[in-house]
């Protein structure tokens, strides 16, 4: 559910505003929303106001640079310092840090020109000797791909230089490096030479450009031979720094932070020359947070609490508040959702428990529940022993928190998936359907299903045998796939009528006639549709459609009737409704992706474990292990290619079909973000109180 918000404007003298934005940060209740127009000023600060923000904006730059190139992790809370310190501890720990980065910074750069230039250079410096030390000579290095032809360049040379150059090459790699000697008057020539064959010169970057070829070479021996332990030593030194400052530069910077946003708020309140005026929105839940925090301030303060405008402020944040069951999906499957707008219908709870049990149908598989249950206990665990997991292939961080949700929410999808898994009789496909744990039994399948007009074919001579038998034999495909079918198309009728009579019910709770009567067209049209596919037998029959003693063709022509009677209502606001009802039509059909994708699902499971079977029955006690190690591998690769499509669409089918209808994608709101302090070391740093007599102003 959406918490209910109310919402508070805060008046309080200038020069008390730090002490009370101060104390509001402390109680971490007030998402602040900026107050624009009227006669007092808003906006950018100017002034004083605006210098100490300067300052602090630029320390608190100088604090984050220094914490990025010490690369450190936020160590344990520390002390702060006095404010007066404050530059002084930054810029002692900003020099040694900074001189280091750059030392880091060349080597890393000599490092991978070694890496890049080094056995060229090399090469270079063994064909020219001394020649590159020689006053008279000068050398231009050059890169021959395999593609390049050497008499090319010798003849271009020939033409500009007869007689008065050299040309050496060497193999280095799959390409050659060469090097050209020549007068050093004649130089221009050479390099002329070069362009017209499309060769360039072998330039160095970096501090190597302007030495000689054996000192370049002299020099990326030196890097090759030790800079990775200079490296390592660097790293150390890093680390060391890190040690010793990382705790007092994240105090500093948490308290930097603070006044920062400190500044932040005076910028986005009212301003007169002697009173500040702030407003926002809290939970109702925490006003009582708020009135402790600012009875202290006695009548320096007054502030008002009143209920939100639901209906017109759309700036009012939103903050969910669900069960211990739901909250876990909240924060992981909805967080690939916007937050709804106040005052609407919040769908967590319908993903919390639709979802998880669209994915048990899906997969339906003991075998495949119980290595998502194994996952999910991992990560349950881990992330309760306060371990966070680093993808760094995604580039990602899950922290203990997100790990506890994602293992709840994946237990939960494994429980449904070994309880669909129980009714589709399959583990790991057919396996035990093969060892006779799971079977047929057609007098109990006809029991179960006769009502819908299917009887299981029953074949002499075939005998059925085993433990458990199977209730819904969805690989029965040509006696049950219409009703597994159909079985899945109900949730599309239950969910896209549900999603418009939502709709309804938040145009009436909004007075919003438009949205009343869309939703009212489109429930009656939709349920028509519905109600013509069944009379019709699937557009196979439409005799029925004049037996007006079925009550289904009644509902069927009052849902018709309503349908264009709200279209009447709405054709200017919504003149295309008719194809928007079409599409409705094939959101409904949408949910035979239930049917189909878990089908493939388990036909591809049946093959892997099929396979290996056969295997056993053909070869015998080699068979076996055979069997296993294919039958394994196969399960793994479709689990692997599959699962992602297995999650996706019951997602969805949530995010498309059934909040589509609601409005839920068209409007959002602000998540809830109230202001709150970072530095728990200046936590315990008193707020000076006005000396006044106490008391508050609520109206």
């Amino acid at each position: 559910m959406i918490n209910p918000m109310q919402q508070v404007v805060i008046a309080t003298r200038k020069r008390d505003s730090e002490a009370v934005i101060t104390a509001l940060q402390d109680a971490g209740v007030l998402h602040l929303k900026p107050i624009q127009g009227g006669p007092l000023n808003t906006g950018s600060l100017a002034g004083q106001d605006a210098q100490h923000r300067r300052d602090d904006e630029r320390l608190l730059a100088r604090v984050e640079s220094t914490i990025a190139e010490l690369g450190a992790y936020r160590p344990a809370p520390a002390p702060l310092s006095a404010e007066s310190e404050w530059s002084g501890v930054v810029e002692g720990a900003a020099s040694p840090v900074s001189a280091l980065a750059r030392q880091r910074q060349e080597l890393q750069s000599d490092l991978d020109v070694e890496r890049s230039y080094g056995e060229a250079v090399r090469a270079l410096s063994r064909m020219v000797g001394g020649l590159d030390r020689s006053r008279r000579l000068a050398l231009l290095p050059f890169l021959l791909q395999p593609s390049d032809n050497i008499a090319e360049l010798d003849a271009a040379l020939r033409e500009a230089l007869p007689e008065r150059y050299a040309i050496a090459t060497e193999p280095v790699g799959q390409n050659r490096v060469g090097v050209i000697a020549a007068l050093k008057s004649e130089r221009d020539l050479a390099r002329a030479a070069l362009g017209r064959v499309r060769l360039g010169e072998l330039r160095l970057p970096g501090r190597f450009e302007s030495m000689p070829l054996t000192d370049a070479a002299a020099a990326m021996e030196d890097i090759r031979a030790h800079g990775a332990a200079r490296q390592a030593e660097l790293n150390t030194a890093r680390e060391k720094l890190a040690q010793q400052h990382s705790p007092a530069l994240y105090a500093i910077r948490d308290a930097l932070k603070d006044r920062v946003a400190v500044h932040d708020v005076r910028a986005v309140s009212a301003r007169g020359k002697y009173s500040l005026t702030m407003q926002g929105y809290l939970p109702a839940d925490r006003i009582p947070a708020l009135q402790s925090t600012l009875s202290r301030f006695g009548d320096a303060v007054s502030y008002e609490v009143h209920p939100v405008d639901e209906h017109h402020d759309h700036g009012v944040p939103v903050e969910l508040k669900n069960s211990s069951y739901v909250r876990p999906f909240q924060n992981t499957v909805m967080g690939l959702m916007s937050l709804p707008k106040y005052g609407t219908f919040d769908p967590t709870w319908v993903v919390a428990w639709f979802f998880p049990f669209f994915f048990g149908i899906i997969m339906a598989d003991i075998g495949y529940g119980l290595l998502f249950l194994a996952l999910g206990m991992w990560l349950l665990n881990k992330g309760r022993r306060g371990e966070g997991w680093n993808l760094s292939l995604f580039g990602a961080y899950l922290n203990p928190q997100t790990l506890k949700d994602l293992g709840f929410v994946t237990n939960v999808m494994a429980a449904w998936t070994i309880l669909w898994g129980f009714l589709t009789g399959e583990f790991f496909g057919t396996l035990l359907e093969h060892m006779h744990l799971f079977y047929i039994n057609p007098e109990l399948l006809d029991r179960l299903w006769g009502w819908t007009g299917i009887h299981y074919p029953h074949v002499e001579g075939v005998e059925h045998h085993g433990v458990l038998p199977i209730l819904f034999p969805r690989l029965e495909t040509e006696y049950f796939g219409n009703v597994a079918l159909v079985f899945a198309l109900l949730f599309g009728i239950l969910q896209v009528l549900w999603g418009w009579g939502i709709r309804i019910q938040q145009g009436l709770k909004h007075r919003d006639q438009v949205h009343v009567w869309e939703g009212l067209a489109m429930f009656g049209g939709v349920g028509a549709l519905i109600l013509l596919a069944f009379v019709s037998k699937g557009a196979q029959n439409f005799s029925g459609l004049t037996n007006f003693a079925d009550p289904r063709v009644l509902l069927m022509i009052l849902g018709f009737i309503l349908f264009i009677v709200g279209y009447l209502r709405v054709f200017k606001q919504f003149p295309m409704l008719p194809v928007e009802l079409m599409s409705q039509g094939g959101s409904v059909v949408s949910y035979a992706r239930i049917f189909a994708v878990g089908l493939v699902s388990a036909i591809l499971a049946k093959l892997c474990t099929d396979l290996g079977w056969t295997m056993y029955e053909k070869i015998g006690f080699l068979g076996i292990i055979l069997g296993i190690l294919i039958g394994a591998v196969l399960h793994l690769l479709v689990l692997g290619l599959t699962l992602i499509g297995h999650i996706l669409q019951p997602i969805r089918l949530h995010m498309v079909e059934f909040l589509n209808p609601t409005g839920f994608n068209n409007e959002t709101s602000p998540r809830y973000n109230p202001l709150r302090r970072l530095s728990s070391a200046a936590q315990n740093a008193p707020v000076q109180p006005v000396p006044v007599q106490a008391g508050q102003q609520v109206k």
